[in-house]
């Protein structure tokens, strides 16, 4: 996809974040876009906005993208009024802090349903779609927590290699399907957005305190990874790599195998990741990211 003018674009939690920094990447290009996002606000915003940017078209709508009848019915009235799909961007998700023992069936589910389900049942909808389409390319956005697994993050970890395996499956079964639908997959290292802040935290763990610390570590902004994303689809990139950081520890992966397994320890062990702090915040339903 070498040009996106014109091109009908699927974007999940747009109401913020890398959603948001896409939509208005994309509109800079002319795209058409269909922009969803659970806060119905946030992503009203979004369109309004992208339309200044150069968007020629937009649509919002509030989608829960855990319910796989309302994805199937956001994706089938974006083919309807907009004639075409060209470009999926599964991107919505929430992040969870809490060890395998404290961590509560509910909240596990719930990151499950919004950063692996979701991803599911945005390709699912759309695929049909975008098989009718002569161009046509879906993104899923994994993480570098999908590269390798982090203490207290075993949800979100679980999720995020869950969305890197099912879309490299699908890269495989579209190429040998010989349709021109191309797949990719991103993993964003630290990007400065919202999620930390709209966490789930389990008992005992402050998430403003543990926001703090991803604020130091998150060096890439929103606008930057998406003109990274922007650029690996016009090359057809089969995995993106979003920040330094995401592709140092793909790197260090690679090399080290599960030596890097130490360096992990040690990293967690100087943050807050394995520690408890006095909760002082409500816990918070989550935002996309």
């Amino acid at each position: 996809m070498r040009e996106f003018a014109g091109k009908v674009t699927a974007i999940t939690g747009a109401g913020s974040g890398i959603g948001r920094a896409l939509a208005y990447e994309l509109a800079r290009h002319g795209a058409r876009l269909a922009l969803s996002d659970i806060d119905e606000e946030a992503v009203r915003e979004t369109a309004a906005v992208a339309l200044g940017h150069g968007a020629s078209e937009t649509a919002a709508s509030r989608v829960d993208v855990a319910d796989r009848h309302a994805v199937q019915a956001w994706a089938d009235e974006t083919a309807g009024s907009f004639g075409t799909v060209n470009l999926v961007v599964n991107n919505a998700g929430v992040a969870l802090t809490a060890s395998v023992e404290e961590m509560d069936w509910d909240d596990f589910e719930w990151l499950m349903g919004v950063n692996f389900w979701g991803v599911a049942y945005g390709t699912k909808a759309f695929l049909p779609h975008l098989r009718r389409a002569r161009d046509a390319h879906i993104v899923n956005i994994s993480s570098v927590f999908g590269l390798m697994g982090i203490p207290t993050q075993s949800a979100y970890c679980a999720a995020k290699y869950a969305v890197r395996g099912f879309t490299e499956s699908l890269r495989h079964e579209m190429r040998i399907s010989g349709t021109g639908v191309r797949v990719t997959t991103v993993h964003p290292g630290g990007i400065r957005t919202n999620i930390a802040r709209s966490a789930r935290a389990a008992k005992g763990r402050e998430v403003a305190a543990l926001a703090d610390e991803f604020d130091k570590v998150a060096r890439t902004s929103p606008e930057r990874a998406a003109r990274v994303i922007v650029r690996g689809v016009k090359r057809n990139r089969s995995r993106i790599f979003v920040g330094p950081d995401a592709t140092l520890i793909d790197v260090g992966q690679r090399l080290l195998g599960v030596g890097i397994e130490p360096l992990v320890r040690t990293f967690s062990g100087r943050s807050d990741l394995g520690t408890e702090t006095p909760a002082t915040a409500p816990r918070t339903p989550g935002a996309v990211r």
